[in-house]
């Protein structure tokens, strides 16, 4: 639990909050199959899960076409944040913002010296050439990129990020590459074939917001470095996955047409919200992924957040500030009911 601690992420458990759009979510919901992989599995509690995840770390390898030895489960994408960190331990890190603020804290929690690189908002926080520049400059120990972006959602162009990997190739530098929110763009093209050519490439992915299965708490990453693995495994604690989750897991990689379905609904209202975002003066930041930043009165998260509705007011994020704003991209009926409310607090109607 969070001790003396505001929650500082998107989900609400407030029954006040009839509409939860402030978590990214699939708003399809988790997989029939997954939800009886979970109840079959709670049948056999009373054991331990298996420590080294071996079924699940299998199917994710033949999933992403890479060694066994490349995959290392965790109890959600943030205990891999936290062990990476705990493996770079006090080093210097480069790290782009605005991002997800958990990469910060991670940081902060083992004493990394982080370099902060301020993302250009007049080209929707997207990283160029100067991001390579600076890389080369500071020759951290490591760099951080989320791709898509969080909260932004876009997508940093591919060949940048090949450069930026083969700059952290020459420098020993790890590029820790957060590809949580991939499978869910239109454009999904994971980095994992890469892993081969670039040994500093580091890949964080989850099953939380494809799969919905935020409650569950399962994430992994992709390396070709055995010490690195290693390292980061050490700072973990034994039975860190259920075996429910690694059961949820397992079956999740087994569903077929599930992320097709995912991408064609999100594609579909993302552009319908973006249109309604606009069209109520609250400048969306034009998204690839299953939610949208967008600028808006200081006090907006608020007043929905009377109306039962919550998105994530983003003013405690480095980079960006009061009036800053991320909703989730729901389904058709979740989108209507925020646009209404929106309009209502904006004084306007939002197209169709």
């Amino acid at each position: 639990m969070l001790y003396a601690k505001k929650n500082p992420h998107g989900g609400t458990t407030d029954k006040r909050i009839k509409l939860d759009l402030s978590a990214s979510v699939n708003p399809l919901g988790p997989p029939q199959s997954v939800v009886r992989a979970v109840r079959e599995a709670a049948a056999d509690i009373y054991r331990y899960p298996d420590p080294g995840c071996a079924d699940l770390v299998r199917a994710i390898a033949e999933e992403e076409k890479v060694p066994e030895s490349f995959v290392l489960c965790g109890n959600g994408a943030a205990e891999l944040i936290y062990s990476f960190c705990a493996a770079l331990g006090r080093a210097k890190v480069l790290l782009p913002v605005p991002a997800f603020s958990e990469y910060e804290e991670a940081l902060r929690a083992f004493g990394a010296d982080i370099r902060f690189f301020s993302l250009p908002e007049e080209d929707f926080f997207d990283p160029d050439e100067s991001l390579a520049e600076a890389l080369a400059k500071e020759r951290p120990a490591a760099l951080f990129l989320c791709r898509p972006s969080n909260p932004a959602g876009r997508l940093a162009d591919r060949q940048l990020v090949l450069r930026l990997a083969e700059i952290c190739d020459e420098l020993g530098c790890f590029l820790f590459l957060d590809e949580c929110f991939i499978d869910l763009c239109e454009e999904p093209g994971s980095f994992a074939p890469q892993l081969y050519e670039h040994p500093f490439l580091v890949i964080l992915k989850a099953f939380t917001k494809t799969w919905a299965m935020a409650g569950l708490r399962l994430g992994y990453c992709l390396s070709s470095d055995p010490e690195l693995l290693g390292k980061m495994s050490r700072t973990i604690q034994p039975w860190n996955v259920s075996a429910p989750a690694q059961a949820a897991g397992i079956a999740a990689l087994k569903e077929e047409g599930y992320r097709e379905r995912s991408r064609a609904l999100i594609g579909k209202e993302r552009k319908r919200l973006e249109q309604a975002l606009s069209s109520l003066g609250l400048a969306p930041v034009p998204s690839c992924a299953n939610y949208i930043l967008f600028r808006g009165p200081e006090d907006l998260a608020e007043r929905l957040y009377a109306l039962g509705v919550a998105v994530r007011d983003c003013a405690d994020m480095r980079g960006l500030g009061p009036g800053w704003f991320r909703t989730a991209v729901g389904l058709p009926e979740d989108n209507d009911v925020l646009i209404k409310a929106l309009s209502g607090i904006c004084g306007g109607r939002a197209d169709d």
